[in-house]
Formats: structure tokens, sequence, C-alpha cells
């Protein structure tokens, strides 16, 4: 997992995707909250990511990849997130360190003192050399996502590269291996770790037999690309509730004219910043499959329960750890709060009654299979031969609103009658932008 924050370049990502290329440099740099000098050093910064990444590719590869970097997200077929975590996950220093260090251990296993002397051969000259203690950090954090391993138990401890697993399958079991977290990772959330677990796998295959990947069995577009962009938080916020730990970001709503602002050192280029510094502690992260969003739900110490999108976090830093039973206290107080939530509402709780019209006699019923699928705990409370009633209890109607109206004229909201007058609104000013402009068109 990364080790330095990159909000700057997950916003800039987020703003290409989402503009696909409607605004000027100048509208994209005051859109972010940055200069054009820094706009454009930024573009140069992420092609040279992919001319980095994939320098060993063949020319036609190389410029499929250049092409990903287009104003539009649809030129593209890889999640862009996996050029932020492979190019900034570590210093260019860490980079050296690390690569010399997999190298050696790659050859046998090795002391922490061992790998000092290999290390300080491995890298280039004029960088600076290493110490005991840098190493020992970069062991830890080796060992911590899973890279390498002790194979002692007692000090000193000597460490080896972690990949037993992989070299005892076949080429049909890696094959096997590869396609199934293929499929998972475009599939289900969280999915980063999924696609530097494939990527790391099919170089595996490459190196062993370049045939065992000359065709890709799935081919997949990923429908919410913003989804991808914010799993980039989920781990620090993850391990800050597995610590009962808060955490301090600067956030930007979505009402918010900015997205993103820099870190000024020099006090003659400071700017007012639109974010807000924010302060609390983690509970539970949400997944919004009607939209592709993620939300923190955290507690403050002055609103009580908060709801933040994901995307508009930036600068996220851990701050103090909390006491268990206090954490515990306001889990539970949350978790009684969302029981009723479609998403995250706390709103105030109301019974939806919905009538859903059956596609037809004959065929499969896809409305009601729809219904029981994705109704959550909802219950159909009445059949008859065209048609049947649904009923769910659910705090405030905002959030089950887009999932009614996808239904589109195969549903009518019966009760309450508030909501009802609401969609019938909604449904009105619809219709009225399919008028004609003329009567003879």
């Amino acid at each position: 997992m990364a080790r330095e924050s990159f909000d700057k370049e997950i916003q800039f990502l987020r703003m290409f995707v989402l503009t696909s290329g409607a605004y000027s440099r100048q509208q994209f740099a005051e859109r972010l909250g940055i200069s054009v000098h820094t706009f454009d050093k930024t573009l140069r910064r992420l092609k040279e990511i992919i001319s980095g990444v994939y320098q060993q590719a063949p020319d036609a590869q190389r410029k499929e990849f250049a092409d990903m970097m287009r104003y539009s997200y649809f030129d593209s077929t890889d999640p862009m997130l996996l050029f932020l975590f492979r190019a900034k996950s570590l210093k260019e220093s860490e980079s050296q360190r690390i690569a010399a260090l997999l190298a050696a251990l790659n050859e046998q296993p090795l002391t922490a003192i061992e790998l000092l002397e290999a290390c300080s051969k491995g890298i280039p000259s004029e960088a600076a050399l290493p110490d005991e203690k840098t190493i020992r950090n970069d062991l830890k954090y080796l060992e911590e996502v899973g890279v390498i391993t002790k194979t002692s138990v007692s000090r000193p401890y000597r460490y080896r590269m972690h990949n037993a697993f992989i070299d005892e399958l076949s080429q049909d079991e890696l094959i096997d291996l590869y396609d199934f977290i293929d499929v998972m990772a475009n599939t289900q959330v969280p999915s980063v770790q999924g696609y530097l677990l494939r990527d790391g796998l099919k170089k595996h295959m490459n190196r062993s037999s370049a045939e065992l990947m000359a065709a890709e069995p799935f081919l997949y577009k990923y429908q919410y690309y913003s989804r991808i962009l914010d799993e980039a938080h989920l781990s620090g916020l993850l391990s800050a509730i597995t610590q009962r730990r808060k955490v301090q970001f600067l956030y930007f709503s979505p009402k918010n004219g900015q997205s993103y602002a820099s870190k000024n050192t020099n006090p003659l280029f400071e700017r007012e910043m639109e974010g807000q510094l924010q302060k609390a502690l983690p509970l539970q992260i949400v997944y919004d499959h009607q939209y592709g969003r993620w939300y923190l739900l955290a507690h403050d110490s002055r609103h009580g329960i908060r709801k933040f999108r994901v995307e508009g976090m930036t600068q996220i830093e851990p701050d103090e750890l909390v006491d268990a039973s206090f954490f515990n206290e306001r889990k539970l107080d949350l978790e009684e709060r969302i029981k009723l939530s479609w998403v995250i509402d706390t709103g105030r709780a109301v019974t939806v009654k919905v009538c859903f019209y059956n596609p037809g006699r004959s065929g499969p019923n896809f409305i009601k299979e729809r219904v029981l699928l994705q109704g959550q705990w909802g219950e159909i409370t009445e059949e008859l031969e065209d048609s049947f009633v649904y009923e769910i209890t659910v705090n405030g109607t905002t959030e089950i609103k887009p999932w009614i109206r996808s239904f589109g004229s195969s549903c009518e909201v019966l009760e309450p009658s508030e909501f009802r007058r609401e969609m019938i609104e909604e449904w009105k000013e619809l219709s009225g932008y399919y008028e004609p402009v003329r009567e003879n068109i």
C-alpha cells in the first residue's frame, strides 16, 4: 500500500475523467486550487509514470498506455489509480533501497546486517547510503505488506521472499488463479488490492512464460471510476477504525466550488482555502452501489454523527487514540441510528409503500426478481395477477428515491402521500422536457 499521500493526483485524475476536456488549463487549475504551472507539472508527471512503469513494453503497448492520459476516461481500459500506486507508493530513494533488498533476498535468506551490506552495494554511488535503522524500517514495511517473511523465531532474524505459494502452482493453476483475481477485482469492492495482486501475478507469469498471458480472457470497462480513486483512502481509514484513532483531514463538500488545496509553504503564495479542517473519530465506511460512492461515518465532538463523502477528503492524517468504551458506545449509537437507513440516512423513519407492475404474463418476472434482490429488508405484502405491493420502513425517502425512480413506469408510489406528490411533480417536470418546441416536429 502507498506510503505517500497523492491527493493532488487523485483529484487531478477525477477532474480529467469528469470534464472530458471541457475545461481550459486555467479553469482546471482554478477548480483544483493550484497554479497553471503546477497543472502542467502534474500532467508531465503522470505521463512520466506511464512511460516509466511500462518502459519495457513494446512500442504499440506503450502507445496504448500513453493514450490513457487523454481527457476522456472512455479512451482507457485500466484503472488509473494503479499508476499512482506504482509511482508514488514509495519515494525514489525508497524505491532504490527496496529494489536492492528484494534482489538480494531473491537469492537467499539474509539478516538485516547482511542486507545493509548488500543494499549499500546495490544502490547507485551518488545516492545516500542507508543506515541500519532505515533498513529495519524497510524490512518491517515489506513484512507488513506480505512481500517477505521471517525464517527464524529468534534473533538475528533472517528474511526471505514470501512467494512459496506462487512457486508451487502449475501453469494451468496460475492461469486459473489469475482469471479468478481478475473477475473478483473488477466485480467486488474494494478492488485496488485485487488489481495490485493481479498485476504482480501477471508479471510473475510473464517472467516464467510469455505465452501464458498472450490473450486476456475477460475485458471490463469500469463504470464508476471515482470509486477506484477513492479507494486510495480506505486502508488508512480502516486502520484508524481498527486502532480506535481519530483522524484529521481537509474536507471539500460536494457543493464546494473547489476540490483540492495545495500546501503552500511560502507565505507570499498563501491563498484562502475553501475546504474545512475536520477532526473526527471514524466509525464505519459505507459504499453506495447506486452512485458508486464511498462514505465515512464518524463521530464529531461538537456535532455527533457526521457523514463525509470520501472523494472530498484530502490530507488525511492520524490523530489521538480514544478509549475502547467510548469508541464502542459511539459505534453502537451509530448502528442503531442507521439500522433503517437505505444507505446512510439518519433521519425520521417512514414506511414506504410501492406498487410494482409485472412486465407480462409470459416470460420471467424480472421486476419482481430485481425487487427481491435489491429491496434489502422490505417485504412484498400483497400480490395480484399483474402487480404486487412492496413495503419498507426506512430513514427518510431521499436515498430510496433513485432506486424507485429507476423502475420508471413499472412502479407507482402509494404511501406516504407527501412522497407520492413529490414523485408526481418530478415526473411532470421530466415530461415537460420532452414536449416539442414546434407543433409540427
